[in-house]
């Protein structure tokens, strides 16, 4: 999802809104009613794990291990307390939910966001190992026209909701970027839906291993024209549970 700095905020048509939109036009859906059970696997005894508290719910979320970078820096901002009080800036049903933007904490209600973060960026750590099934937590990034290095935001990221797949988005996949879903990826993508045409485009470093339903609940709130959620929804704080 894609990030905007203030000189290109206003093109907050792009993905995650630093924003972290795809660079593929994406068409607004229902989101895929899942059994979260299927997605119940334990966490890696490498990982590192996190609980955030959001104004609607908390999600428990495994920080992958060979994402050093981007769970490194997670983990830093999270003990620094930089997350607090940020908005759910850009919500789009079916698909994802972006966070992460400091310009959010005290933004007034019709502000349009994407623009903040770190002032640095993160070298991606994309891996075929991990994919935008429904859960994966992702970094925004700037569009490819200006960022061909798909280096990630500093602080914006987002959570996929996702919704139905066509399995044929996997074949194509694996014949562009040279890579192989396994069956149980496959399965995931089927069972629990997700936003496969972000794969190998953005960095995947972690996942929500509980609390799948909150995922749901904020990509189900409505949104104005720029899929900003009519009423703010907040991550209150970010609990290290293991690092």
């Amino acid at each position: 999802m894609k990030y905007f700095p203030p000189i290109i905020g206003l093109f907050l048509a792009i993905i995650l809104t630093q924003s972290c939109r795809p660079s593929q036009k994406i068409t607004k859906s229902e989101p895929i009613k899942i059994d979260s059970s299927i997605f119940q696997q334990k966490p890696d005894d490498f990982s590192s794990l996190v609980e955030m508290q959001t104004s609607l719910g908390t999600m428990k979320i495994e920080l992958f291990f060979h994402t050093p970078n981007h769970r490194e820096n997670f983990l830093k901002l999270a003990k620094q307390e930089f997350y607090n009080g940020l908005l759910f800036h850009r919500v789009i049903k079916g698909f994802m939910a972006q966070a992460g933007d400091p310009l959010s904490r005290s933004a007034a209600p019709n502000a349009r966001l994407g623009g903040g973060g770190t002032g640095y960026e993160i070298e991606q750590e994309i891996n075929s190992n991990y994919f935008h099934i429904k859960g994966a937590l992702c970094a925004a990034r700037l569009s490819d026209d200006v960022n061909p290095e798909k280096k990630s935001s500093g602080s914006q990221f987002y959570i996929v909701s996702g919704t139905e797949i066509n399995p044929s988005i996997l074949d194509q996949n694996e014949r562009k970027y040279n890579i192989v879903y396994s069956n149980e990826q496959r399965q995931l993508y089927q069972k629990m839906g997700g936003a496969p045409q972000l794969d190998m485009q953005y960095t995947v470093f972690g996942r929500v291993y509980e609390g799948l339903e909150i995922i749901d609940l904020i990509s189900n709130q409505a949104t104005n024209n720029a899929d900003r959620p009519s009423t703010d929804i907040k991550i209150l704080n970010i609990k290290i549970v293991k690092e």
